[in-house]
């Protein structure tokens, strides 16, 4: 890992020599945003979409983008280039950068910059074939979850919980209403019709959500974006969880009440073929 090569405040070197002030805002405060971009054959999924994701995060927390566009592809191709992998996770990492430690914005800092390039690793055939667990746990997370801000205890918290349960995932729920997992965006499939909760500040707007929800437009598979309550969502004859490492994810049980017939359903099934066939013509 050392030789890894990385991207920081305007440089490549060694993943071990990458290192940022005590002072940055982003360790003393967590004053920063993030983006993951999954590349099949070397090439960015979406770039378009997840760079427009990033900007709204940096606006929503009035950090100016440090780069353009051009120069964020020009990064990541760089990145992706270096390593043996063809399947990649790049992850990008903003904060307002190194000040004197004030909760208040500092008049003037320079962002901090940060980018990396890991193997994205195939998800386990079994869990394919199985489906997952998961379990339900209350949303006690802020009221700006659309913003893909770096300072994810809540989540990490929740998501540790599910693990001491055996599960994989938390699902959260709201007011009465499922909302998202703790890392992943959540489908249910009911009567044949395949919903998601819609996007306002309650939940991350998943670039692999939307792509699910194009495709299901795309081949006149019904889909609808509308509320879900903890009751619908109980009686759901499918569940997924999506994410840019997860893809599109059947979940099987949930709190140990099995979901469906207990195994992942046809219109899942249908759905992961499409999903696969959109990486296949992103890699030609």
């Amino acid at each position: 890992m050392s030789s890894q090569l990385v991207y920081l405040n305007g440089d490549y070197i060694p993943l071990n020599e990458a290192k940022v002030s005590v002072l940055d805002r982003g360790f003393i405060f967590g004053d920063g945003i993030y983006e993951v971009i999954p590349a099949y054959g070397g090439k960015p999924l979406r770039f378009e979409h997840h760079t427009q994701r990033l900007q709204n995060s940096l606006d929503a927390v009035r950090i100016s983008n440090p780069l353009t566009n051009e120069q964020w592809l020009e990064i990541i191709n760089r990145l992706i280039s270096e390593t043996d992998s063809q399947d990649q996770s790049v992850y990008l990492h903003i904060t307002r950068g190194v000040a004197s430690r004030d909760h208040s914005f500092p008049n003037q800092t320079t962002p901090t910059v940060f980018v990396m390039s890991n193997p994205l690793h195939s998800v386990d055939p079994g869990l394919l074939e199985s489906g997952i667990s998961a379990v339900t746990l209350d949303d006690f997370r802020w009221q700006h979850c659309n913003i893909k801000a770096i300072a994810l205890l809540p989540n990490i918290l929740l998501r540790q919980q599910a693990v001491d349960k055996g599960a994989v995932e938390a699902i959260l729920i709201r007011d009465g209403n499922m909302t998202e997992g703790a890392a992943s965006n959540v489908f249910i499939v009911s009567n044949g019709i395949i919903k998601t909760p819609p996007k306002d500040n309650k939940l991350l707007p998943g670039i692999t959500r939307d792509l699910v929800v194009e495709l299901a437009q795309t081949h006149n598979m019904p889909v609808e974006e509308t509320d879900i309550s903890e009751a619908e969502f109980f009686a759901a004859d499918e569940i997924w969880l999506t994410s840019s490492t997860k893809e599109v994810l059947p979940v099987t049980k949930v709190n140990d009440q099995v979901i469906g017939n207990g195994k992942p359903g046809a219109v899942w099934q249908d759905m992961y073929q499409k999903y696969q066939d959109y990486k296949a013509t992103l890699r030609a």
